[in-house]
């Protein structure tokens, strides 16, 4: 059997005539990094690789919209994040924390009882648990902490994104953040007592 080799640019033009192999070549290529992102956002695998099969029937439909001189795996990543975040309202699973509510949450210590910071706690835990971690977070605290950690995004943006207020993204935040040390904690304590 013989293997063409096609560059990027030969691959978006088989997709714009909705070739099928250039399309699977594409999605192929992007799967993976594509699957990590979105298992970022959802509860599960299953979910993550429904919002990822959702996300690239949009890539092929908006693909005409790329602009050539742009890189691809950008675009194609936004396209993921806003499919991540319309999946989860969606499925009514956007339960954002009220500013009201928001607003009584005191921020939580830098360290813990063992004196131990959120930094050196997480520096010393297996990716595995940190993922289970950020997966038993609530949605809305989830889709706070990864736009804003993970994809670098800044609160006045998610505010934007996610329909809220600019503090409501910060306090939800810091919530995520201390949920997810006690999600942490919890995991390696059931991790030591098997």
């Amino acid at each position: 059997m013989e293997y063409i080799i096609m560059n990027e640019n030969d691959i978006i033009k088989g997709c714009l005539k909705n070739n099928r192999e250039n399309q699977k070549a594409l999605y192929d290529y992007y799967y993976g990094k594509m699957y990590g992102l979105c298992l970022r956002y959802s509860r599960n695998s299953a979910e993550a690789k429904e919002m990822v099969h959702e996300a690239f029937f949009k890539v092929f439909a908006e693909l005409k919209n790329h602009k050539p001189n742009e890189p691809l795996e950008p675009w194609i990543k936004n396209i993921m994040i806003h499919t991540s975040i319309e999946f989860l309202r969606r499925n009514r699973e956007n339960m954002i924390v009220s500013t009201v509510y928001a607003n009584k949450i005191a921020p939580p210590e830098t360290k813990t009882s063992e004196g131990i910071s959120d930094e050196e706690l997480i520096l010393n835990v297996d990716k595995e648990i940190i993922l289970k971690a950020v997966q038993e977070l609530a949605p809305a605290y989830r889709k706070v902490f990864n736009l804003y950690t993970i994809e670098g995004y800044s609160h006045k943006k998610i505010a934007e994104l996610l329909n809220i207020g600019e503090e409501t993204s910060g306090l939800t935040l810091e919530k995520a953040k201390f949920n997810l040390r006690k999600n942490i904690k919890q995991l390696i304590k059931k991790k030591d007592d098997k």
